[in-house]
């Protein structure tokens, strides 16, 4: 059983590992877009609406999809005033709690209530309402779903690794490895 949960941890991690990765990329994508928009208002006093909508698109895919990634690197902030000081087994009992009482629940709460938003957008193929605004919104509508799935996953990770380091049966250099 213990070696199932393992195997169950480490593909979410491989799998938000992966996705990180990608989101890097549309990170890059990002800043050449703020930087042509940036070109284009200063220097040829001119602005499009695609532009302006592309970065905040961006930004929200960034953010939303990449937040596993970034629970799983450990870099979600955190009051580390009492965590710092405590001792391993301190820290797993923290990180299970807060996966089980506030991570867990939130992420189904945003999950179920953003399900039908999501499908209706899809639905109707929704568009920007401004003219020459980008046509695909339902597909930044659609990351909020799916970021939430892959932060709720690699929250099951971390709770995973967290009961496993609790239990004895792991330690943290076994999780970061």
């Amino acid at each position: 059983m213990v070696n199932l949960l393992k195997v169950f941890s480490g593909a979410i991690d491989s799998t938000n590992e992966a996705v990180g990765r990608m989101v890097s990329w549309v990170s890059l994508l990002l800043v050449l877009v703020v930087f042509v928009d940036v070109v284009m208002r200063y220097l040829f006093k001119t602005s499009f609406v695609f532009t302006q909508e592309l970065e905040w698109h961006l930004f929200a895919f960034i953010f939303l999809i990449g937040s596993g990634y970034t629970l799983l690197h450990d870099g979600h902030v955190r009051v580390d005033i009492i965590y710092q000081r405590l001792s391993a087994k301190g820290r797993a009992w923290i990180n299970l709690i807060g996966v089980i009482f506030f991570l867990i629940p939130s992420c189904y709460l945003v999950i179920v209530t953003s399900w039908k938003f999501v499908g209706n957008s899809f639905s109707v193929l929704e568009g920007s309402p401004d003219p020459g605004g980008i046509p695909f919104r339902f597909i930044v509508k659609g990351t909020m779903t799916v970021g939430y799935t892959l932060l709720l996953l690699q929250g099951l990770s971390m709770g995973l690794h967290a009961l496993l380091q609790i239990m004895g049966i792991e330690t943290v250099e076994e999780e970061n490895a």
